[in-house]
């Protein structure tokens, strides 16, 4: 049963990047292109623990944790300088 809700889950995660790329490319403005690169990461998050449960181990959910932090540290320095054009003040 949890096998096939992981091969399920995988397929629709792999989707969801495959529309994120789509969006990230066609984008019409640099915001669009930043939030599907935020959720790019979220998803790039859920793929590591997807295989830290297929391969029973705790190191993916540690890296998962490290991506999500850098995610959110990138997306705020990001953010930070399409407003202003600087990131530290």
């Amino acid at each position: 049963m949890l096998d096939t809700a992981l091969w399920i889950s995988l397929a629709l995660i792999l989707m969801a990047l495959m529309l994120n790329v789509y969006r990230m490319t066609v984008g019409p403005s640099m915001p669009d292109r930043l939030l599907a690169l935020d959720t790019m990461y979220v998803n790039s998050i859920a793929l590591i623990v997807l295989m830290g449960l297929w391969l029973n181990s705790k190191t993916y959910f540690e890296a998962a944790l490290l991506i999500a932090m850098l995610g959110f540290i990138s997306t705020v320095a990001v953010c930070k300088y399409l407003l202003r054009g600087d990131i530290i003040e």
